[in-house]
């Protein structure tokens, strides 16, 4: 198996309740892959099967060619993971932290002290280094996470909904740690039932429910799959009821609603032609467009779209 990530059949039965459900996905090498799902489909479990964290009840999960089910010591290696809320010991910091970790792991002295640099470098905890982590926010603690996760420099990170629980400035901060990811050299698995954080984040996603797979492929091309999309409009003149009348008689516009003294929202069905024509339609009748743009949320559409269908 060349790549680092695959599932085959896998189930995991529950007595009776099947959370996850004949899966097989792949994870290419060096993606960023975006496990999508409402809470309750299956991600957690699938997550803690391929780090032997839970037994499946049949089916494989290899990581790096190594299955997990048979040999867990060898196919987690060279993974990292974050799974769930992490805690830590909170009278140790983060840098004592990080060199118990890397004392478990086998890592020599060196290695252990050139890497906890470097790590807490790139979740942005270097002037926490020394604090206790007792002290620290949830997502303070979750950057922590992550730099244990990639410690031993792992080619495989497995992330369990890194941004869940955070307020929005804790969710900022890990999304630009997880930017930083991407553009390192490494395949993440992430989970996630936030659609525009995948849409944001990842090159490619699979959407899942009730342990089914759903779809699977590149951002790009899930998002040109979605049938109806959300526009927001900036306009220099201001949104009234008349203008907003107009607007609503335009080929393809639904949903329409104002966003602001200046901006408006709308769905339209169909793909760029359709938003370009819809451009025009706007110009066409007086409107001086400031900003035109769609509001990143393809996904979601075509996400809710599937699971109806699956229903």
């Amino acid at each position: 198996m060349t790549e680092p990530i695959v599932i085959n059949k896998l189930t995991k039965d529950f007595g009776g309740f099947m959370a996850v459900d004949d899966l097989s996905l792949t994870v290419p090498r060096r993606s960023f892959m975006g496990f999508l799902g409402p809470n309750g489909a299956g991600k957690t479990t699938t997550i803690k099967i391929l780090t032997n964290m839970l037994s499946a009840s049949s089916g494989e999960a290899y990581l790096n060619g190594v299955d997990v089910t048979k040999d867990p010591k060898a196919a987690l290696a060279n993974v990292g993971a974050v799974v769930e809320t992490p805690e830590f010991y909170p009278f140790l910091t983060p840098r004592e932290t990080l060199s118990y970790l890397g004392e478990l792991r086998g890592m020599s002295r060196q290695d252990i002290e050139r890497r906890g640099r470097e790590v807490l470098e790139t979740v942005k905890m270097t002037d926490w280094a020394d604090k206790r982590i007792g002290k620290f926010s949830k997502g303070m603690k979750q950057r922590v996470a992550i730099a244990q996760a990639i410690l031993h420099e792992p080619s495989v990170i497995i992330l369990d909904e890194p941004t869940s629980g955070l307020d929005p400035r804790g969710m900022v901060e890990v999304r630009e740690i997880l930017t930083e990811l991407k553009r390192a050299d490494y395949t993440v698995f992430m989970s996630s039932h936030l659609l525009n954080e995948v849409q944001e984040v990842c090159t490619d996603v699979v959407l899942i429910d009730h342990g089914k797979l759903l779809r699977s492929g590149s951002v790009a091309s899930l998002v040109g799959q979605a049938s109806v999309r959300r526009i927001e409009v900036a306009v220099l003149q201001k949104v009234s009821g008349e203008l907003l009348n107009k607007v609503s008689k335009l080929d393809g516009v639904t949903e329409l609603r104002a966003a602001g003294e200046n901006q408006f929202m709308f769905s339209l069905k169909g793909g760029v032609e359709a938003q370009s024509k819809a451009l025009m339609d706007l110009q066409s009748i007086g409107l001086n467009v400031v900003s035109y743009k769609e509001s990143g949320l393809a996904l979601e559409s075509l996400y809710m779209s599937l699971i109806k269908d699956s229903r």
